[in-house]
């Protein structure tokens, strides 16, 4: 076996864990030290101890990456609306991403439960806190949804509970959740409620008396309409806040499928890239570089209905850390134009263009922020790689545009 890193910064989950290790067996797959983590698992034995033989392509033809890029500038040169999607990079490869945006002209939309965290936001503003804070200082912990262990396994031990720890209440596991964060947010201003189960009530009560109460949930869970549940479960906040203290923990990790197209909540680098859009430019994702400046449109601006629409005419993916998040199916449907800047797995994506670029904390160093968005935590190669970064490539196409 050969030790790589220990510690090692785990990319593979919006928790960005820091305390395992990775080995190499004599069969050449990564492997996970120091903890069973099965997301970790699983894309690190989809990588290689070696460096990848993955070639650029342009209509399916092996090419040298000079070409693809012109030919990947010529696209975008020739597209009236460009949309940009997938979003599954680092802080590097966000800062190149907006120059090639502003460039272009185009629309740059992420994961849909990711954009439902941000319009709650938008329209109620929230209360956050950080996993130190959760993890040092709350006396009760309230996941809404269902515990969050299957889309970050290491949640528990993160926030340093037990499955059956007194502190750990669950509320939302397949009830009706509107109607439960609804009701529960009714017993937390004291009002009567007819009906309401003595588990959900016993709950508002619990809140009330905690001295420090931290509600967990994750957009990718709450579903096509999830930015209402989240304003519900902040107002539950803000009336515990009028006496005691409270905040909410958002995990923004993907579901793991496709989740119409688009990835999950912000795992994959999407909230990293949210987070650089909105201090370079002001302005978050589903925004558009366009004629009369920066635009906004959180409807207007989805990447679903865009492409349904046809109301675009290329698309440029991004996706780095795996095979994951896929191409949206529209976008198959319509015969877009589609530019692929992404992992190797992605070649069989059927791209005009594919680049296949290194993964950040595998092949390559980077940045991305933790899911409490306190915390930009560094990634460290565990080996060189021969193929280039996502910021190399779109420094470079945005380069070749301009010529």
């Amino acid at each position: 076996m050969t030790d790589f890193a220990r510690p090692w910064t785990c990319p593979f989950c919006p928790l960005l864990c820091d305390t395992f290790g990775v080995e190499a067996g004599a069969g050449g797959a990564l492997a996970l030290v120091g903890s069973s983590c099965p997301r970790a698992g699983a894309a690190l034995a989809a990588c290689s101890a070696t460096p990848s033989a993955a070639v650029p392509a342009v209509e399916g033809r092996p090419c040298d990456l000079d070409s693809a890029v012109t030919a990947a500038a010529r696209l975008l040169a020739n597209s009236r609306q460009p949309l940009f999607g997938g979003l599954a990079t680092d802080a590097a490869g966000a800062r190149a991403l907006y120059a090639l945006a502003c460039a272009s002209g185009a629309i740059c939309d992420g994961p849909p439960a990711l954009m439902q965290g941000v319009r709650a936001l938008q329209d109620r503003g929230g209360f956050s806190t950080t996993l130190a804070e959760l993890r040092t200082r709350a006396d009760l912990v309230l996941c809404f949804g269902g515990l969050p262990t299957l889309r970050h396994p290491e949640f528990l031990a993160r926030a340093g509970l037990a499955a059956d720890d007194a502190r750990l209440l669950v509320l939302g596991d397949g009830d009706d959740r509107f109607e439960t964060a609804a009701r529960l947010a009714a017993l937390v201003e004291g009002r009567a409620v007819e009906g309401a189960p003595a588990p959900l009530a016993a709950a508002a009560e619990r809140l009330k008396a905690a001295r420090y109460a931290v509600l967990v949930f994750e957009t990718a869970g709450l579903g096509p309409h999830g930015a209402l549940l989240i304003e519900m479960l902040q107002r539950v906040v803000a009336t515990l806040n009028r006496s005691t203290r409270a905040a909410t923990l958002v995990l923004s990790g993907s579901d793991g499928g496709n989740d119409g197209g688009n990835g999950g909540g912000g795992g994959d680098g999407a909230a990293t890239v949210n987070q650089v859009f909105t201090w370079l430019s002001g302005l978050p994702l589903r925004s558009h570089a366009g004629p009369h400046g920066l635009e906004h449109e959180p409807l207007t601006f989805d990447a679903e209905r865009l492409c349904a629409d046809g109301a675009v005419d290329l698309l440029l993916w991004v996706a780095s850390f795996g095979p994951e998040p896929a191409l949206p199916q529209t976008s198959l449907q319509m015969s877009l134009p589609r530019i692929v800047i992404g992992h190797p797995a992605l070649a069989a994506a059927g791209a005009d263009v594919f680049i296949p670029v290194a993964t950040p904390g595998i092949g390559s160093d980077g940045h991305l922020f933790r899911t409490d968005g306190a915390v930009l935590m560094p990634l460290h190669a565990l080996r060189p790689d021969t193929l280039p970064t996502v910021a190399d490539v779109l420094r470079r196409l945005t380069a070749a545009l301009a010529t």
